[in-house]
């Protein structure tokens, strides 16, 4: 197994912490037996319309609007109250809501919490679209943006703190550019002006815990590993304090937000197989992520886990283990368009845009990214890998024929 150095008196074994919640996912969100026998797995009921014996019962359960109970079917369904009840667990929070898509959990959280004349502050790394939703969503509502660097220090961070500053806005480590945010310090900064920390915790799903490090709201999108399967769209909110709950349940219901029964029921079914995977694709990533970072084509390569990357240290401080997402940036001279040649020439990965699949694939990240500072974009050709279930020899076998091309 590859290893990586850490601050405790024993080594980090990558993949490892992915194992140890094998037997929470495996029994999680399955039915209990009934006398008579049942199915392992939950139904699937889909539906829109909710019947009831009187009004005054169809009432009642309306007042339940806020307990993951089946109220109607824009207001959520029986299979993704079980997915909400698995995803407050695995992120250690006590209310999931599950939307339509993992951009959808980041701008409901964020309507959910701003208001006209409120301040947000994004990091420079941000996820492009939410990134485009606050310029150009947020903006005409009246919510104030600025972008601080992601690996800010305590007294330039709070030089870009307003006196209406009501969100700071987290993503670690970055989907692209892979800084990871010190983010017990960013709660600090945000409670202590009454602000909240919300956290794209993506990347560290099952690695990371957001609320013991002081978040406030953690996004997922669920399309990434807990899906795992590349045919699913769907993300999820998840808080811990109850009144964080109501502004959110209420956020998502007057918003139309839901997650469609099938896309939930798939989602449950990842997630029984997830730790498996991930730790397979950990291992797998770093130890391509090492091989590459030899390698003389190869300038620097991105990923937490690597004693090089200047995240390495928070995450090792942090985080249970790692992600198979990293980037790489090539040697100074090998241009944009030997770059496209080389991805192009790749067998095993294929090039797209997203990650946490099964499959291994690749994404151009140079020349395309919008920032306002220019701390932590590449100086030269760069993409992104997303390792999937591939042998990993074979992956590394594919990138020693294409490297080949740019020499």
């Amino acid at each position: 197994m590859e290893k990586t150095p850490s601050s405790e008196s024993s080594e980090r074994i990558i993949g490892a912490g992915w194992q140890k919640l094998a037997t929470f996912l495996t029994h999680a969100g399955r039915q209990k037996p009934e006398r008579d026998g049942s199915f392992v797995n939950p139904p699937i009921e889909r539906g829109s319309t909710v019947v009831f014996p009187t009004v005054a019962d169809m009432e009642a359960q309306g007042a339940r609007a806020y307990e993951h109970e089946l109220v109607y079917g824009a207001m959520g369904n029986p299979v993704q109250h079980e997915l909400e009840r698995v995803i407050a667990a695995l992120e250690g929070g006590q209310h999931t809501q599950v939307v339509n898509s993992g951009l959808a959990a980041c701008t409901v959280a964020l309507l959910a919490f701003l208001k006209g004349g409120d301040h947000l502050l994004l990091p420079d790394s941000v996820y492009g679209p939410t990134r485009r939703f606050a310029v150009n969503f947020l903006a005409r509502f009246g919510v104030e943006t600025s972008f601080y660097p992601p690996r800010a220090n305590e007294a330039e961070l709070r030089a870009y703190m307003k006196p209406h500053t009501a969100v700071i806005f987290a993503e670690s480590p970055g989907s692209h550019t892979f800084e990871v945010q010190d983010i017990p310090l960013l709660a600090r900064i945000a409670h202590g002006v009454g602000a909240r920390l919300l956290l794209d915790n993506t990347w560290g799903i099952g690695a990371f815990q957001p609320f013991t490090h002081g978040v406030d709201v953690s996004i997922q999108a669920l399309t990434k590993y807990p899906a795992g399967h590349a045919d699913v769209i769907l993300g999820a909110i998840t808080v811990q304090k109850p009144e964080d709950w109501r502004a959110l349940r209420r956020a998502a219901i007057e918003l139309g937000a839901c997650g469609a029964p099938d896309e939930c029921w798939l989602t449950l079914r990842g997630l029984k197989t997830m730790a498996v995977r991930l730790a397979q694709q950990a291992r797998s990533a770093y130890a391509l992520a090492q091989w590459l970072e030899s390698r003389p084509e190869v300038a620097c390569v991105r990923h937490p886990a690597l004693p090089s990357c200047p995240g390495h240290a928070l995450w090792k401080r942090d985080f249970q283990d790692a992600s198979g997402l990293f980037g790489v940036e090539l040697a100074a001279g090998i241009t944009q368009e030997a770059m496209m040649a080389m991805l192009e020439s790749l067998e095993l990965f294929g090039i797209g845009v997203s990650w946490g699949g099964y499959e291994s694939l690749v994404l151009p990240t140079s020349g395309g990214l919008k920032r306002t500072h220019h701390e932590g974009l590449p100086s030269g050709a760069a993409f992104r890998v997303q390792v999937g279930l591939e042998d990993v020899d074979d992956l590394k076998a594919d990138f020693f024929k294409a490297l080949t091309l740019l020499t």
